[in-house]
C-alpha cells in the first residue's frame, strides 16, 4: 500500500503533498476562488503525472534500445468536461518532442506501448472516458 500525506498550508486553498519518500508537491486554487495561485491546481498535476508516467516507460524503452536521447519534452494539452461537477478531463494531446539521434519509429513505437498498454495514468484518464491522444516528433540536435 502507498501512504500520501496531504496537508493544509495556508489559510485558503494551498496544500502540500508528501510521500513516503519527504518529496513533495504543491497545490493551491485560483485567486478566483480565493486561492493564492501558490502551486499547481490539481487536475493540471494530473495531466504533469501523465507526461512523468508515460516519460519513464519511454526513456526505459529506448535505453533498451540503444537510442541516443539528448532531450526530451513533452507538451500536454487537454480539455475538461464543461458545465459538470466534477469536471474530468474529456480530451488530452500529448506531443513527444525528442532531441538527439533517435530513429522516429522507435520513438513512435515507445510512445505507443506506454500510452496504450503500460502508462496507469493513460489508462486511468481512459477509464474515466478521456481520450488520449498523442504524436512523436524528433527534432535534430
Amino acid at each position: 500500500m502507498i501512504k500520501i500525506e496531504v496537508n493544509r498550508v495556508d489559510n485558503a486553498y494551498a496544500f502540500e503533498g508528501i510521500d513516503i519518500n519527504g518529496h513533495t508537491a504543491r497545490m493551491d486554487g485560483a485567486v478566483e476562488i480565493g486561492g493564492n495561485n501558490s502551486g499547481v491546481r490539481p487536475m493540471q498535476l494530473l495531466l504533469m503525472s501523465l507526461g512523468g508516467c508515460s516519460g519513464i516507460d519511454i526513456v526505459s524503452i529506448l535505453k533498451k534500445q540503444r537510442q541516443e536521447v539528448k532531450d526530451f519534452k513533452m507538451i500536454l494539452e487537454g480539455e475538461r468536461e464543461h458545465g459538470k461537477e466534477p469536471s474530468l478531463w474529456k480530451y488530452v494531446h500529448v506531443t513527444f518532442r525528442f532531441t538527439g539521434s533517435v530513429d522516429i519509429e522507435k520513438a513512435q513505437k515507445a510512445c505507443a506501448l506506454s500510452i496504450d498498454k503500460y502508462c496507469s495514468v493513460a489508462a486511468t484518464l481512459r477509464a474515466a472516458g478521456c481520450t488520449v491522444e498523442w504524436k512523436a516528433e524528433v527534432v535534430e540536435g
